[in-house]
């Protein structure tokens, strides 16, 4: 396919990888930082954009269904702790605390690291070793905080590799970065089978990332 800076339908944010700092003007008073997250109930999901605490809703169940498909297709053959089930050689999280610096932390939906950047994973909270790529499933509350706000913070942070999921059109956007812009490499719809960076080692079924459809009604 070709690509595009522009960004889907001219929304997801493209601009040269410079640091996409707190921006002091319109940051709160006190700024928030992990330890606020670490204050709130165990249960609360959160993230800190730019000293700003903001809690996330649960995920509705379509949204599980996209994580839980993105740990089978891309987890199985790259997170493959005795090698046999494909390439190999990343840690594949879900819904993961990762630091950008200290008013900056995301949880995203899906997350990777080719593990000759990062050794084991297990006891960091906050992780603070930049992902090699990243996926978020959109939902109307949250589009526009993936596709622009987060897509900025991901660029500058220098994460090569942004997925954009949308279980309502049943879609996978994904992106490279590209002297210094966020290119799009790829639209798939759910009849796509694709090979994807950076997991182009496999073929992906896109439309077995979603649940399935409804079945029609029988005919009287």
């Amino acid at each position: 396919m070709t690509g595009s800076n522009a960004g889907p339908a001219g929304t997801l944010a493209a601009g040269h990888a410079r640091r996409y700092a707190l921006r002091m003007d319109d940051a709160p008073r006190t700024l928030a930082t992990y330890a606020d997250i670490l204050a709130l109930p165990s249960e609360d999901r959160a993230e800190v954009l730019h000293g700003r605490l903001s809690t996330l809703p649960g995920a509705l169940p379509k949204h599980s269904r996209v994580q839980r498909s993105l740990s089978r297709y891309i987890g199985g053959p790259f997170d493959d702790d005795d090698g046999a089930g494909g390439p190999g050689g990343w840690w594949i999280l879900i819904e993961t605390d990762v630091r950008f610096g200290p008013y900056m932390i995301t949880r995203p939906d899906v997350v990777g690291w080719r593990r000759s950047r990062l050794e084991a994973p297990w006891d960091m909270r906050p992780i603070d070793v930049v992902p090699d790529w990243i996926c978020e499933v959109t939902s109307p509350s949250n589009g526009r905080r993936d596709r622009v706000e987060k897509s900025r913070i991901y660029l500058a942070a220098g994460v090569p590799h942004y997925w954009l999921i949308d279980p309502e059109e049943r879609t996978l956007e994904a992106y490279s970065v590209h002297e210094g812009y966020w290119l799009q490499v790829g639209v798939y719809e759910e009849t796509s089978v694709a090979r994807i960076a950076p997991f182009e080692a496999i073929e992906l079924p896109v439309g077995r990332l979603f649940p399935p459809r409804p079945s029609a009604p029988a005919e009287p």
